[in-house]
């Protein structure tokens, strides 16, 4: 399989050395960790079967947030931390899309302009879940900053999930949302369009935007998500730490460009597109978010500030699923042994003879140290 480590490796240097003056740290780190992960240059372990006596080596990832093969156990603890948090309710998922007029000014801004448009979004959320026409109640946010489409192009979005009801403003009562409805959509997006104009003119004042930035509709798009814990774990694992494209997406590479497959949005079919390596370069480092900036916030009943209140929420409607539940069914689950069936797969058996068990040898030192 074709890697953009692979990618990296040819095209890099010519790279580097026509944009490597003005490339930000964070662009220059990217491309050396994904060139190095899970190869001798980190260094990592020695095994050894106990019957075949084959030798494995288990090399240490670059856990660079940008490399697409360094998330997969990274998600796993993340999830497991969240899953005390999430609550047992419906959610629904909101996309908020700038308008192209925009994109040049937060590429040219990330830090300022990324922490302010998911700051806009989620808060025009709670604060229109307030209203009583609608929840009458503060809900949960969590947003997640993607700045990409399928073919690497520029487009920052925020995705959002929020939960399906909220907490009363004296934290008594959990009020449900309509099953099908959070809040008017066209609302939500003149509202997120005024606060991030309000918090750029406060915080950058020395921008200065098209007036069709703040005049044309922006897209706003809210839709059920599912109900449960369950909604909400298959929602972070595609959402959280997603990269900009993954490996299994590079189907060619030559010494002058690499083909990706996308899925056509109208037709909803696959196709194949090929882009020249230094274009691949950019497309692909342009979406490397500056060291520090969280691309996942928290707000509303899920904001840090507000753990107790998030709490009893949990409570009220564990005790409601509780009271609806059938009789007997409770628990019923997890004391059934076909509901957890165990796998016999074991990441310690010989991958060559099928049989043994890899053995522990010896630790394999790095090549070479990792600069800051």
């Amino acid at each position: 399989m074709i890697e953009v480590a692979d990618v990296f490796r040819r095209f890099a240097d010519e790279y580097l050395s026509a944009h490597g003056a003005s490339m930000p740290p964070s662009h220059r780190r990217a491309i050396a960790d994904i060139q190095a992960c899970r190869t001798e240059v980190l260094g990592g372990r020695l095994w050894r079967c106990e019957q075949c006596d084959a030798e494995v080596f288990s090399y240490h990832s670059c856990k660079n947030r940008s490399c697409p093969k360094c998330h997969s156990r990274q998600t796993e603890r993340w999830l497991e931390a969240r899953k005390a948090e999430m609550l047992p309710t419906r959610y629904f998922h909101v996309t908020v899309t700038v308008p192209e007029q925009l994109r040049d000014t937060l590429r040219a801004n990330q830090r300022d302009g990324y922490a302010l448009l998911m700051k806009a979004a989620a808060t025009a959320i709670v604060e229109l879940a307030r209203d009583r026409r609608h929840v009458g109640a503060t809900v949960g946010v969590l947003a997640v900053l993607h700045t990409w489409t399928q073919q690497l192009l520029y487009h920052p979005h925020v995705h959002c999930l929020v939960t399906g009801g909220g907490v009363s403003d004296d934290g008594a009562d959990w009020r449900p949302a309509r099953r099908a409805f959070l809040v008017p959509v066209r609302a939500l997006a003149k509202l997120v369009r005024g606060k991030l104009r309000a918090g750029l003119q406060k915080s950058r004042p020395d921008l200065v935007l098209p007036d069709a930035v703040w005049s044309k509709p922006w897209v706003v798009q809210c839709t059920p998500w599912g109900e449960g814990e369950q909604a909400v774990l298959d929602y972070l694992a595609r959402y959280v730490f997603r990269v900009a494209i993954t490996n299994t997406r590079i189907v060619g590479l030559d010494d002058e460009a690499v083909a990706i497959r996308h899925k056509h949005r109208k037709s909803n079919r696959w196709r194949i597109t090929r882009i020249p390596g230094q274009e691949f370069m950019r497309r692909f480092l342009q979406h490397v978010l500056p060291k520090g900036l969280h691309k996942v916030r928290y707000f509303g009943l899920w904001h840090p500030a507000r753990r107790k209140d998030a709490a009893r929420a949990r409570l009220l409607l564990l005790l409601d699923r509780q009271t609806t539940q059938p009789r007997g069914r409770i628990g019923a689950d997890a004391a059934d042994p076909s509901a957890n069936p165990k796998t016999s797969d074991d990441p310690r058996v010989c991958p060559c003879c099928r049989k043994g068990l890899l053995m522990f040898v010896r630790q394999l030192s790095p090549k070479w140290a990792q600069g800051p």
